[in-house]
């Protein structure tokens, strides 16, 4: 296991639907990502901040968006798909774990900020690799397996007047 210290550059790669569903689910609040942010970096380098998003064609996203920028994360939007049978579907979980291992490369820590379980398998693969993988989440959602994968773990809900507006 790889231990967190100040030195590290560290890129923070956050799920923004999980979060958002998470949090709306949870405690019908949205989320925090100034304080999102400044948790994952805690003290170290920042070398990205990526936020992953879907445009929803909802009135209040393009000043989220704007918004998220103005904190500090970089945005990759993804148009949200609707099926012949009126289903819908977007996600990014293959676009976030690509953009995770091309910076593990790079960084010494990546932070996964989200509950998904299908990325216990790429913290698997980054800490074998030698990257610190730590992720965030509210442990009520947040996947056993994608926490015991991780180096680390931070369950939002135990702060959530930090972390949610």
């Amino acid at each position: 296991m790889t231990v967190a210290h100040p030195g590290q550059r560290v890129a923070v790669l956050a799920d923004a639907q999980n979060l958002y569903h998470t949090a709306q689910s949870l405690y019908s609040r949205n989320i925090d990502y100034s304080a999102l942010l400044e948790e994952a970096v805690s003290g170290r380098e920042l070398s990205r901040a990526i936020a992953y998003v879907i445009r929803a064609d909802s009135p209040e996203e393009e000043s989220f968006f704007e918004a998220l920028v103005d904190i500090g994360f970089e945005t990759r939007i993804k148009e949200i798909k609707t099926f012949g049978d009126g289903s819908k579907k977007a996600d990014w979980d293959v676009g976030m774990s690509l953009d995770a291992v091309t910076l593990a490369a790079h960084n010494d820590a990546v932070v996964l900020c989200t509950g998904d379980g299908d990325f216990a398998r790429l913290c698997r693969y980054l800490r074998h690799e030698g990257c610190r993988v730590e992720a965030m989440g509210f442990e009520q959602s947040t996947a056993e397996e994608l926490r015991d994968a991780a180096d680390g773990f931070v369950d939002m809900s135990e702060e959530r007047d930090r972390f949610l507006l």
